[in-house]
């Protein structure tokens, strides 16, 4: 019998072991990770230098690390120094090729446009699979990443820990109380970008450092030479590699108002911008419209997205201080607004309204703060329950988002047709759902 399946089959003998339950208002694991090499879960980690690191340290400490890949050997022989026994690989295709019976899930935690073709191919060989967000760089690829994990039965989570947080999940009790009455209009906004963007193609000045695989850094992308302002971390307001501010943030901070109010498939997007430069960055600032339609009893629903120092009329928050990020609820009967990234946080205004107000009784787990999102996501590979962010949720999430992208493109209001995945009044925007990958590199 195949290592990979006797692997498995003991994960889910292990079921029991694997679940969890309440303990008061907590949620708390039915076990201890298990120290014997069979029975705990092999990681292999694409991406481990930024948050990849990070991501990295939590698989190691909800499993065994047995491999380590990134483009870059700088990044990837520093992450060894702590994971001495990983294999390190360049190439995520060579590493899943040659260790795919050995791993039981991956991290996935490079630039958003390698996202989707990494999670896609290690999803077809059963492996369970954490991927950083936004869950993918086109909305085509959000789509399909979902299909694919119901396909293969595998446990996803996409990386906005803040939905672990115990205040993330009483945020979307109190907004699904009612509490403010019936929501209309939501703002949402951040103080991004903090990187370069908003400029044309800089002017190539050296060949990619010997440290540096730059035609793996690429992946399915466009040729271009390389230019340090695109690696590391500046490729984020790069068309070509990253999702500007809004795939940065707004699967953080849009993440409470779009899970308590069903947020999904906008009929429309607007989007009013500095401009896209050249075909090749985000603009410096954008103010971005998404329309609902109603969604059984909840009324239409406007969403208003804010960076480059665009932020929402500062009346909306009746004398509270204007955090750099933050979300507004504006309902019949109140407001709701939380100056945390991820909606832990939160006033109803105006205060003296509410000033007596006691949360509902907790209707969703409590798993502790946002450092238990890994955790979340291991128990579930071992059997228990999927994780709040996994693909089905995050998958939708994310093609919401990255509309906001579309319309960018666009320099118009967009008209959407979700079921059939295609904006119906601009057909030429179309181009940019998906992209032709580079050969070698598939979805």
């Amino acid at each position: 019998m195949p290592q990979q399946a006797t692997r498995r089959e003991f994960m889910q003998q292990s079921t029991a072991l694997g679940v969890a339950w309440w303990v008061g208002s907590q949620w708390a694991p039915a076990f201890a990770d298990s120290k014997s090499p069979v029975e705990r879960l092999n990681f292999a980690c694409i991406g481990v230098g930024g948050k990849g690191s990070g991501d990295t340290d939590d698989a190691g400490d909800n499993g065994n690390v047995i491999a380590l890949c990134d483009i870059d050997d700088n990044r990837l022989n520093k992450k060894a120094v702590k994971f001495p026994e990983a294999r390190k690989y360049n190439d995520f295709r060579v590493m899943l090729d040659e260790l795919g019976s050995e791993i039981d899930a991956v991290t996935v935690s490079t630039p958003d446009h390698t996202h989707a073709p990494a999670s896609a191919m290690a999803m077809r060989m059963g492996k369970h699979c954490f991927c950083q967000k936004p869950l993918t760089w086109s909305v085509y690829e959000a789509r399909r990443l979902r299909q694919l994990a119901e396909e293969f039965g595998v446990q996803t989570q996409m990386g906005n820990q803040g939905t672990a947080d115990s205040g993330f999940r009483q945020s979307v009790e109190v907004i699904q109380s009612g509490v403010i009455g019936d929501v209309r209009e939501v703002h949402v906004w951040t103080n991004r970008p903090v990187w370069p963007q908003g400029t044309g193609r800089p002017e190539i000045k050296s060949a990619a450092p010997r440290h540096v695989h730059w035609n793996l850094f690429l992946g399915p992308a466009p040729e271009r030479l390389y230019n340090a302002g695109y690696h590391p971390f500046k490729w984020r307001g790069w068309l070509d590699f990253g999702t500007g501010a809004l795939g940065d943030m707004a699967c953080h901070t849009a993440n409470t108002a779009v899970m308590a109010l069903d947020l999904f498939d906008p009929e429309s997007v607007v989007a009013e911008s500095a401009g896209i430069v050249e075909n090749e960055t985000f603009p410096k600032w954008s103010v971005i419209e998404f329309n609902f339609p109603q969604r059984g009893e909840r009324p239409a629903t406007k969403l208003i997205w804010y960076d480059g120092g665009r932020t929402p009329p500062r009346d909306l928050l009746e004398g509270e201080e204007m955090a750099e990020s933050g979300l507004l609820l504006v309902g019949d009967e109140g407001k709701f607004y939380s100056a945390n990234d991820y909606g832990a946080a939160y006033v109803l205004l105006p205060k003296e309204k509410f000033v007596d107000y006691k949360p509902p009784e907790p209707t969703l787990p409590r798993i502790g703060g946002k450092d238990a999102h890994f955790p979340e996501f291991a128990a579930a590979c071992r059997g228990g329950s999927p994780g709040m962010s996994n693909f089905d949720y995050a998958a939708r999430l994310t093609e919401t988002i990255l509309l906001g992208n579309l319309a960018l493109r666009a320099g118009r209001k967009i008209e959407w047709d979700a079921q059939n995945l295609l904006v119906t009044n601009v057909p030429e925007v179309n181009q940019f759902l998906h992209r032709e990958y580079r050969d070698g590199w598939t979805l």
